[in-house]
């Protein structure tokens, strides 16, 4: 049971990551054009996340050190500061959004203008922060959030030609209607997306959080295990869902509203309940998330006193630093910028940053010094490596294939 209840962890990391506001539109965006034809993408990210966030963890289970820690150490002060600029600027850019996504959510429930529901959400968030324990945090919004799965019980009651999904998913293709250029903006996207850094910074502080030592490194591949492949999942059955309703209508998904439409032509409302809870729970977990990697690398990096662990009088700057964050999610938030579009472009420039944390990962992780017998074993090495080209090359192509695109417009 101790174990069952461990997973909540990679729950709520995968669900943060995978399905927050941002993703869910994108996923939508994705099925509603180009069908199931980028779903070889979600894959690709959900095998490299489980590999960075398994040596992540490895690294804090073994060395207690969580990644920013790890970051300094490796790159020194000047290149982990600018490490830390790229870092936090995307956090802070998700956190806004994931504030507006929470307010999106409850505003499609309740008819009430999402930007009256702007100091709610950011109070609600701080006060779970500041007051619920770690352990209940993770286990209450990880499984909430399954109540996504909806979607994917919604892909089945759609009764859709099953054939023709695994065609588009076997035999990717760009559409007649869609560019190259475009096609391939939405795989840099999703891949950012499913190895957003945050993430990385979430699983191995939490790890700390919750005391993981070396005994705890099945724990640690359990989540990741579990956690991650979930989150891609129901990534594919967001698209699925939008592929079978959206795509044969020509209907473009610019709101939640069109992102949940296959929901209820599946299930009716009882499924768009579900659904509804299920956004919310995400969005309001991805929010934690980035709030917490927000305060995490500040002060890892500055070595302030940080952790759920410790009251906020033993924790000041860490603590202070979560609710400056919090605080410019209102202030931004009230010029009317748009949310999801927000967390569009933090997911892009989320691939650009993501070499200058996974380099540093993946160096300690072959490090006896720090690692001792659980250094990367051969194999791993070669798929590390692996992935480290196709991660600098959607890091590479991001900027200029937003700037052919449009931002995929």
């Amino acid at each position: 049971m101790k174990r069952l209840l461990g997973v909540a962890l990679g729950i709520l990391t995968a669900i943060g990551g995978f399905v927050d506001i941002g993703d869910l539109v994108a996923n939508a965006v994705v099925g509603s054009r180009f069908g199931l034809s980028l779903v070889w993408v979600v894959a690709v990210g959900v095998l490299g996340i489980c590999l960075f966030a398994n040596m992540s963890g490895r690294v804090a289970a073994v060395s207690n050190r969580a990644t920013f820690e790890v970051i300094r150490e490796r790159l020194g002060a000047r290149a982990g500061l600018a490490n830390l600029g790229a870092s936090f600027f995307i956090n802070l850019m998700t956190v806004i959004a994931e504030i507006g996504g929470i307010c999106l959510a409850l505003q499609l429930a309740s008819s009430v203008s999402y930007l009256l529901w702007v100091p709610v959400a950011t109070a609600a968030v701080w006060l779970v922060i500041w007051r619920v324990r770690f352990s209940i945090m993770e286990n209450v919004a990880g499984l909430l959030g399954l109540s996504l799965i909806v979607f994917a019980v919604a892909l089945f009651l759609l009764q859709p030609d099953w054939g023709s999904l695994a065609g588009q998913a076997l035999a990717p293709h760009v559409p007649e209607s869609e560019t190259p250029a475009t096609y391939w903006f939405y795989a840099v996207a999703l891949f950012g997306a499913a190895m957003t850094p945050y993430e990385v910074f979430f699983f191995s502080s939490g790890a700390v959080e919750e005391g993981w030592t070396a005994k705890d490194l099945v724990l640690s591949r359990i989540n990741v295990f579990v956690g991650f492949p979930l989150g891609g999942f129901l990534s594919v059955a967001i698209a699925g869902t939008a592929a079978v309703v959206l795509l044969p209508a020509g209907i473009e998904v610019s709101s939640l509203s069109e992102v949940v439409l296959p929901v209820v032509a599946g299930g009716g409302k009882i499924a768009l309940a579900f659904a509804l809870v299920g956004i919310v729970a995400a969005t309001f977990g991805a929010a934690l998330e980035t709030t917490l990697s927000s305060g995490y690398t500040l002060a890892q990096f500055f070595g302030w006193s940080w952790g759920k662990f410790r009251r906020p009088a033993q924790a000041a700057r860490f603590h202070l630093a979560m609710i400056i964050c919090l605080l410019a999610g209102p202030s931004l938030l009230a010029t009317g910028v748009d949310p999801i579009l927000l967390t569009e472009y933090s997911v892009v420039f989320s691939a650009i940053a993501l070499p200058l944390t996974y380099l540093p990962i993946l160096i300690v992780a072959n490090d006896q010094q720090y690692m001792g017998k659980h250094v990367n074993p051969r194999a791993v090495n070669i798929l590390a490596t692996i992935y480290l080209v196709i991660i600098l090359a959607a890091s590479l192509s991001a900027i200029p294939l937003m700037i052919m695109t449009g931002a995929g417009s």
